[in-house]
């Protein structure tokens, strides 16, 4: 290594939870920084101090802040100044450390580096106050114009202005926006920034999220410019249910928006601001809503003119939350896939295209020209049976845009205000027989839309259904990640179910850097759990959030408080395990009161304690021996599941009130989870020690939340772990746990001994089987186990869909157990490294992008000889431990036994032999075969 070469390079810092350090709503915020190394001779480095650079441009060196410590997540502020509205500085880190040098004969230790100067960092303060805000949300004086489906007709708002040569050079050109709906804004006829579906859905009279743009280059100096917002139905006015309700946040749309022309030598800016001075218009939006899509008239683009406006403009009367500049990345078209196939339907004049997997997304045509008056259907689905879309498990969601030609040409089209869930399109109206305009499958691209979340892990192995299992489970988690954690993208219902994402966040935060989305997310459960009305009773955590779904005393709309275990419980777990992946306190510390208010307001308890047995519960929701359409009546009692999570909930509220230093609480719920553990026992284990009811569920949670009591060998654990053992064999490997069982149930086996019973539920192909569905061609998780039927027909079930992320929560315990990572301590500042091999396997590889840099674990199995190699970022440490029975380390330890290692690459082996693979199940020699 040449010696003028620092060992370890600093990656530009980062701001809080936030996706770029553009809009950030924190005067002080912390700073991160991830670190790289290219010598894999580098061992041990550790951080012992840093320096911060901060300065008001990047020409300049700035002033330096130098701070001893080896922290570099979320460290603090350095300047005791807070930072106001616009503020703008550059930021860059250097850092100090320790380190070993192996040499091949051992190390070489107390060498010291300084590393280079990290890129400088852009951080610009949003505006922090309503009162930062000269705009004002404006509307129409009329009652808000509605289409022929009795839907929010699509408006344009705009304002010319005139900017002169003796304004001066441009600066910066800052756009601030938000809406009562979705809205896309355009400057001189260009649109401005990459955002989807702009401000994203949000509970809006409580919070409104608004967006910051970069809008210097689309200005025209000397000269008029033009500024137009769309606004469409999105969230706020579409009917988002089943119940076909709309306007539930208010009767009228609205803009807000804030333009800021900096020039120089000016100290002000020149504003551009909604007010009743700007003008409104029909746009060729004919209807758009969510559910339904949108109706485009290209003729109307003829007619429209600016001057011409068919409605007044007001300032709003509905009233303006608190605004809100949030962490989460914005929705963004993040892929662009091309059909797979195209073919006639088999009963209707029309044609389908195949994108080869299911997204959350649009179409885009690229180029279409019909005689006027032509009218093109898309209709979307995510399967097809007999050679046709079906479009029955969408219920009442029409998914379908339409375009009425008008004889020009048409290019790069798409609807701008909705989203479905599909992977194939049935095209009405155009045909491969058209004479001037044929369609071909380069007409049509399906744009993928969803947070722009940053990958932060991966995983493969050497079994082709297996990685296959781990694509799917990961495009369901992008398809329903938009906006807010739902749990289908494609029929009428794409909520933010509280208990689906309960399930899936210790997937997603691996997979993806979630924290921004799903900090946003709890501030508006924890605001609707506290919602302040006559038809709600604070304390209860919602089904989904945001609550689209509240009485408001409308008399049959909306659903009435339902307190309930598991989904209630993400109030406490979720913040938890971001806490846990982030190490980030501030989840805790925002989202403490919402745990408070879960545990001593919002669950309907019984004279023990525990639930009360007569309100009812989801339970293990979708349990493949559950009726079709009554997926809560499951083989394991819902309350006995709202149990077990309620008294995990209440330990974790016990640990949170520790660390945020306040004692009475946390001895106040450590007292009750005792008390809870005790009335567990007596109310669901006999005297023999075994666990009523006696299913692969109760088991797996009584196991993974520790209920059980310990006596010595033969432990009511053991006992527990046996039976699950038995019932595992029982049945063939086969599942029979709804998505709350599934969850635990693998990693219950695994940390209980039943490692090999797990890969044996894993490897199973039968229905219902982790496989099943990749059996049946699926491209992304299924909502339940059999949503398509073995002979190729749809569940006929009421609710069924094809991209439903919860059971795709089997992706956690390949990352942990198959894979080998795991946290330790919050943060992954220190992080277990165990694999847990299979003969079936010949390799696995595992990454993740932890706050330190990245991890990368990668074994082989070639016959009985394991080999692992390890790269542990710096200022982290890792946990290893090998699944050997004795033979060469180069940790030079007993195998099986956990040793400590620093940062750097490792290369280990050791002898691996398995003992009875595949497991002994308990079929008859002749199998099950009636005769």
């Amino acid at each position: 290594m040449d010696d003028s070469t620092p060992p370890v390079s600093v990656l530009p810092p980062t701001f809080e939870q936030h996706h770029d350090g553009f809009g950030v709503q924190c005067v002080q915020p912390r700073l991160s920084w991830r670190f790289s190394y290219p010598n894999g001779q580098i061992r041990n480095w550790k951080q012992t101090a840093y320096d911060i650079a901060i300065s008001y441009n990047n020409t300049e060196p700035g002033q330096v802040f130098h701070i001893e410590g080896e922290d570099s997540v979320l460290v603090p502020w350095p300047n005791s100044e807070p930072l106001d509205s616009r503020a703008r500085r550059f930021v860059r880190v250097r850092c100090y450390g320790k380190y070993s040098l192996s040499n091949g004969r051992g190390s070489e230790f107390h060498h010291e580096s300084i590393t280079e100067w990290s890129t400088s960092s852009l951080l610009e303060i949003a505006l922090l106050r309503n009162s930062d805000w000269r705009g004002r949300m404006i509307s129409v004086s009329e009652p808000w114009p509605l289409s022929p489906d009795h839907s929010a007709r699509p408006l344009c708002f705009y304002k010319r202005f005139h900017l002169s040569l003796k304004d001066g050079t441009i600066e910066r050109g800052r756009l601030y926006a938000t809406s009562h709906g979705v809205y896309i804004v355009r400057i001189n006829g260009k649109k401005v920034g990459d955002h989807c579906l702009a401000p994203g859905f949000q509970s809006y009279q409580k919070r409104l999220h608004y967006q910051i743009y970069d809008a210097k280059d689309l200005l025209v100096t000397p000269g008029w410019n033009k500024i137009e917002v769309d606004v469409a139905a999105g969230w706020f006015a579409s009917a988002t249910s089943w119940a076909r309700k709309r306007f539930i946040y208010g009767q009228k749309l609205g803009v807000l928006a804030q333009l800021e022309i900096w020039v120089a030598g000016s100290t002000t800016p020149i504003l551009v601001s909604t007010d009743p001075s700007w003008g409104v218009m029909n746009t060729p939006l004919v209807s758009s809503e969510i559910l339904d899509g949108e109706i485009f008239d290209q003729s109307l683009s003829m007619s429209s003119n600016l001057d011409n406006a068919k409605f007044s403009v007001r300032e709003s009367p509905i009233p303006v939350s608190r605004l809100v500049s949030p962490e989460a990345p914005p929705v963004r078209v993040v892929e662009r896939l091309k059909p797979k196939d195209m073919f006639k339907s088999r009963s209707r004049n029309a044609v389908i295209m195949d994108f080869g997997q299911n997204i959350a997304g649009r179409i885009c045509v690229r180029r279409i020209q019909k005689i006027a008056g032509s009218q093109i259907t898309f209709r979307h689905a995510e399967v097809i049976q007999d050679g046709e879309i079906i479009c029955r498990p969408l219920r009442t969601a029409k998914a379908r845009d339409i375009i009425i030609c008008d004889g020009r040409e048409l290019l790069d089209w798409h609807p701008h205000h909705t989203f479905h869930g599909f992977r194939y399109v049935e095209i009405a109206g155009w045909g491969p027989d058209d004479q001037d305009c044929p369609l071909t499958k380069a007409c049509i691209v399906a744009e993928v839309i969803h947070t722009d979340m940053l990958r932060t892990g991966w995983f493969s192995c050497s079994n082709d259904d297996v990685n296959r299992l781990h694509t799917n489970s990961l495009r369901s988690i992008k398809s329903n990640f938009l906006s807010v954690p739902t749990e289908c993208p494609s029929r009428d219902e794409r909520f933010g179910w509280t208990g689906d994402l309960n399930i899936i966040a210790p997937t997603a935060n691996f997979l993806y850097d979630t924290a921004g989305m799903l900090r946003n997310w709890l501030q508006d459960l924890y605001l609707d759990q506290m919602e302040e009305s006559e038809y709600w009773c604070q304390g209860v955590v919602p089904l989904f959030i945001p609550n689209s779904l509240l009485r408001n005393g409308d008399g049959g709309h909306g659903w009435d408080p339902m307190p309930n275990g598991v989904w209630g419980d993400a109030a406490i777990m979720v913040p938890w395990r971001l806490y846990r992946m982030s190490g980030d306190i501030s989840f805790l510390s925002e989202q403490y009161d919402s745990m408070v208010q879960y545990l001593e307001n919002g669950v309907i308890r019984g004279q023990d304690g525990l639930w009360d047995p007569d309100q009812w519960q989801f339970g293990d929701w979708l349990d493949p021996r559950a009726p079709r359409n009554d997926s809560g009546r499951g083989t394991t009692d819902g309350t006995f599941v709202a149990d077990c999570f309620l008294i995990a909930s209440t330990q974790i509220a016990a640990e949170v009130a520790a660390m945020l230093d306040k004692p009475v609480d946390s001895t106040r719920f450590r007292d009750t989870a005792l008390r809870l553990i005790h009335s567990w026992r007596k109310k669901y284990l006999t005297a023999a020690g075994f666990v009523v009811p006696d299913t692969a569920t109760a088991l797996s949670l009584a196991l993974s939340f520790d209920l059980l009591p310990e006596s010595g060998g033969n432990s009511t654990a053991a006992q527990a772990a046996a039976r699950l053992f038995r019932l595992v064999r029982l049945n063939d490997f086969k599942i029979t746990t709804g998505f709350v069982g599934s969850a635990l149930l693998s990693r219950a086996l695994t940390q209980s001994g039943g490692v090999e019973l797990a890969y044996a539920m894993l490897f199973q192909k039968k229905c219902p089987s982790f496989l099943y569905p990749i059996t049946m061609g699926a491209t992304t998780t299924w909502e339940r186990w059999d949503s398509m039927l073995p002979d190729g027909t749809v569940n006929p079930g009421s609710m069924t869909s094809f991209n439903h992320h919860a059971l795709g929560s089997i992706a956690n315990w390949m990352h942990a157990d198959i894979g080998g990572l795991e946290a330790i301590e919050p943060g992954w500042k220190v992080f277990r490294v165990k694999p847990r091999p299979n003969k079936e396997l010949t390799w696995a590889n595992t990454v993740f992008e932890s706050r330190y840099g990245r991890i990368e674990l990668r074994w082989t199995l070639n016959r009985d000889f394991f080999r692992m190699r390890l790269r542990v970022p710096p200022n982290s440490t890792a946990v290893v431990s090998l699944p050997g029975d004795g033979g060469p380390s180069e940790l030079g330890k007993e195998e099986g036994k956990e040793q400590r290692v620093g940062s750097g690459e490792y290369d280990l082996g050791c002898r691996f032999a398995q003992t009875q693979w595949p497991p002994k199940g308990l079929l008859p020699p002749w199998g099950r075969a009636e005769f």
